[in-house]
C-alpha cells in the first residue's frame, strides 16, 4: 500500500513474468518487496523446467501459473486476473533493480504508463549481444517515426501501468513483442507516457536469455507493420497506393508520348498494366479512407470505454 495526499492507501501488484529464472528470482522478489513493501509480488511462472516457481514462493511472492507459453500469453493473464491502482511489470532476470519513483508517477495521475530507459544508462556498456543493441535502435527510430513519438527505449520491460492502461489494454501478441505493442497502444490513444532512466546490468554468469534475435526480432517487425496498418490504414494504404500510381506513371507515360508522335498504341501489354496498376492504386486509397472512417470510430468508442474504468 502507499500514501497518497487524501491519505488513502493505493494497492500496488509487482507482475513478474517467469520462464526458468531459477538463478536470479529470489533476489528479484526480495528487491522488489524491499522497494515496495506493502506491494503484492505477483510470479506468473512459464513452464518453467526448474525450481522458479519454488523459489519465488519461498521468497515471499504469490506465485501462479500460465501453461500458454510466450510472454504476451502471460501478460495476459496478468492483466486479466489482478485488480490494482498501480501495476508494475519486471523481469525476473535481475537485469535492472527496482524504481520506486515508477509506482509515484502512475498514483499521482501524471503517467498512464512509466517506461524504464535503459538505453540512456548503462544498456550499450553492460549489453554483451551487439545485435540486440542493433534491433533495439532500428525498432526506436521505426517505431517513432511511423508514430511520431519520442520513446527512448522500446522493448523494455520495465514498466508501470495505470488500472485505466491494464484494464483496456488489448493483448494480442503472443511473445516478446509485448513491450512493443505497448507503446504503440498508448502512442495510438494519446495515453500519457513517461520515461525515466534505469541502470541496466547484464545477466549473471549461468543466466540465459529467452529471446532470439533474429526469430523475435522478425516477430517485432511484423506486429510493427499490423499496427501500423490498423492504426493508420490511410497512411498505410495510401503509400501503397501512392508507390503504385507511380509506377503507373512510369509505364504509361512513355506510351503516351508515342501516340502522340504516331498516332498508334504497339504496346498494349504495357498500358494494360498501367491501368491495373493506376486501378489498384485507387482501390487502396477507398481501402484506406474507410478505415480510416472506422478507426475514427473506434478511438471515440475507447474514449467512451476509458471514462468508464477510470478507478
Amino acid at each position: 500500500m502507499l500514501e497518497t495526499n487524501t491519505n488513502q492507501k493505493k494497492d500496488i501488484a509487482v507482475l513478474i513474468p517467469c520462464y526458468n529464472e531459477s538463478q536470479t528470482i529470489e533476489k528479484v522478489v526480495k528487491d522488489y518487496k524491499e522497494a515496495y513493501p506493502d506491494a503484492t509480488i505477483y510470479v506468473y511462472d512459464n513452464n518453467s523446467t526448474d525450481n522458479t516457481a519454488q523459489i519465488a514462493e519461498e521468497a515471499g511472492a504469490v506465485v501462479r501459473h500460465e501453461y500458454a507459453q510466450g510472454k504476451g500469453n502471460v501478460i495476459r493473464s496478468m492483466f486479466k486476473d489482478i485488480d490494482a491502482d498501480c501495476y508494475i511489470m519486471a523481469d525476473g532476470d535481475d537485469t535492472y533493480p527496482p524504481v520506486p519513483e515508477m509506482a509515484d508517477l502512475i498514483l499521482s495521475r501524471k503517467a498512464h504508463m512509466v517506461i524504464g530507459d535503459r538505453l540512456s544508462s548503462t544498456y550499450f556498456q553492460e549489453n554483451k549481444r551487439p545485435f540486440h543493441n542493433t534491433g533495439n535502435r532500428a525498432v526506436r527510430w521505426l517505431i517513432n517515426h511511423l508514430f511520431n513519438i519520442d520513446v527512448k527505449d522500446i522493448m523494455t520491460g520495465s514498466r508501470a501501468f495505470s488500472y485505466e492502461f491494464v484494464k483496456t489494454f488489448p493483448v494480442l501478441s503472443h511473445g516478446f513483442e509485448i513491450e512493443t505493442e505497448m507503446t504503440i497502444h498508448s502512442a495510438a490513444h494519446d495515453l500519457r507516457m513517461v520515461e525515466i532512466p534505469v541502470e541496466y546490468r547484464d545477466r549473471p554468469e549461468g543466466s540465459e536469455s529467452k529471446l532470439n534475435t533474429y526469430s523475435d526480432g522478425i516477430k517485432v517487425l511484423k506486429m510493427i507493420a499490423r499496427l501500423f496498418k490498423e492504426y493508420k490504414p490511410m497512411l498505410f494504404f495510401g503509400s501503397l497506393a501512392f508507390i503504385l500510381f507511380i509506377i503507373s506513371l512510369i509505364l504509361f507515360i512513355p506510351v503516351l508520348s508515342e501516340y502522340f508522335q504516331t498516332g498508334l498504341v504497339p504496346r498494349f501489354p504495357t498500358l494494360i498494366v498501367a491501368g491495373i496498376l493506376m486501378l489498384i492504386a485507387l482501390l487502396l486509397c477507398v481501402c484506406g479512407l474507410i478505415l480510416e472512417v472506422i478507426v475514427k470510430k473506434n478511438r471515440q468508442i475507447f474514449e467512451l470505454f476509458l471514462i468508464k474504468t477510470k478507478r
